[in-house]
């Protein structure tokens, strides 16, 4: 998942989850049997929507020795800093955890900590991952691999049908598509939303640091570090031209202002307060939560300004804390294998990472009737193969943190977007150290 980066979210929630009755086990391409009658408790942590509640009843049904008991936290900054921290300690992390796209290379720093996947088989399922998605889960000497995709972003744009109408713009996926090839397009579509909607307490885009990360995940193979782990956020000219085009938006009032993922932002959804969102494939599960179901129909998807991207997805991996690494291995390829990723697609929108799913029709024909019954395989799917991967420094997380803050003072005006500037290059040299 997931965004995202994924930036992905969710409300805070704890699962617990308990056995159900024995039952034959179904073969799939990861996930063999548990050896063994011992009793066993494995802990998974994830963030945000994962999509995995029939899939741990399924796991336990066909394992009836094992429980599975998730924990989902819903900030991801939160979540990353604990399980630093508890990686770090060698107690209190998950036998099974989440490893989001920004703290992978982090992670991979820290190999040792984690249960090499390839000593239980995971090089004969590279076939099953998209191949950087495999790679980016494994040291550069490619001799250890410390997790197993789950999902990729994708990119598109998410609307509200009935305030584009209300504003006099179209409304049909096609010709909304045409409003926008580019982001300057974008900004010119929103200048018409906010002279039709007539609507103080409605604009057109949530917030600038959406459209921002957006922007810059589409800008080049690298953001704020190079592959060496250089902080480049000054000399890498795809980071100013994305600040400065998100900046636009703000200066041309079409932001609503809001937090992502704030409690005003999670209530925007309802209310109407913007009426567009960058949307990654795991993003419409959020929506359609936030939303509620007054407001089927009212969104739909339609391609994002720019020609695609990539924003967020996750892999699954194995802390040698864990007292069960077998079992959690067990379990984590299970949830990653083709059919368990096909389900979390159809559960919550996460794009699979497994490439043999993008011609298989239940993903590729896959329709969402909440959005209107968006051809999300047409939008997600077909541009699947081609993502590429953004490289995500170590420290990614807190400079992106230092610099939407900075964004944020800009567009609450506090600062001025020169002065803004140069506040997100200092605090994001500090937060680079």
């Amino acid at each position: 998942m997931h965004i995202p980066s994924r930036r992905l979210i969710g409300s805070a929630a704890l699962l617990a989850t308990v056995a159900l009755s024995t039952a034959a086990c179904g073969g799939n391409d990861g996930g063999a049997g548990t050896a063994g009658k011992e009793k066993v408790t494995l802990r998974v942590s994830t963030f945000g929507k994962f999509g995995y509640t029939d899939l741990y009843k399924q796991y336990m049904k066909d394992h009836p020795n094992v429980t599975v008991v998730e924990t989902a936290e819903g900030d991801l900054g939160k979540y990353n800093t604990q399980l630093i921290q508890r990686i770090a300690a060698g107690s209190g992390a998950g036998d099974v955890v989440a490893l989001e796209e920004g703290q992978i290379v982090g992670f991979l720093q820290s190999a040792d900590k984690f249960v090499n996947l390839q000593d239980y088989g995971s090089n004969d399922l590279k076939g099953n991952f998209l191949p950087w998605k495999y790679a980016n889960a494994t040291t550069g000497d490619g001799k250890t691999t410390i997790g197993l995709g789950t999902d990729v972003g994708g990119l598109a744009m998410c609307y509200r049908r009935d305030l584009f109408q209300k504003a006099g713009l179209p409304t049909d996926r096609a010709e909304v598509a045409k409003l926008w090839p580019t982001w300057d397009d974008y900004i010119a579509t929103g200048k018409r939303y906010e002279a039709g909607i007539k609507d103080p307490k409605s604009h057109f885009v949530d917030s600038a640091t959406n459209t921002y990360n957006s922007i810059l995940m589409q800008s080049s193979d690298h953001t704020y570090f190079d592959r060496d782990e250089k902080l480049v956020i000054d000399s890498n000219p795809g980071v100013k031209a994305a600040w400065d085009e998100s900046l636009k938006m703000v200066d041309s009032g079409l932001s609503a202002k809001l937090k992502s993922f704030s409690p005003e932002w999670n209530a925007g959804f309802k209310s109407g307060s913007f009426a567009t969102l960058a949307c990654p494939a795991w993003m419409t599960g959020y929506i359609k939560d936030q939303a509620g179901a007054e407001n089927s129909g009212k969104w739909d998807i339609t391609t994002v300004p720019g020609g695609g991207g990539n924003w967020g997805g996750s892999w699954l991996g194995v802390p040698k804390q864990s007292k069960h690494q077998k079992e959690a291995v067990e379990l984590a390829k299970f949830l990653t294998s083709g059919s368990s990723q096909l389900a979390a697609f159809k559960a919550v929108g996460n794009l699979p990472s497994n490439p043999t799913l993008y011609t298989d029709p239940a993903l590729k024909d896959a329709k969402n009737e909440y959005f209107n019954n968006a051809p999300v395989g047409e939008l997600f799917v077909a541009g699947a193969a081609n993502l590429k991967p953004v490289f995500l420094g170590a420290k990614n997380q807190p400079v992106r943190d230092a610099v939407e803050n900075a964004m944020r003072s800009v567009e609450g005006g506090q600062r001025s977007a020169a002065d803004g500037w140069k506040e997100a290059v200092s605090a994001a040299e500090k937060a680079a150290k």
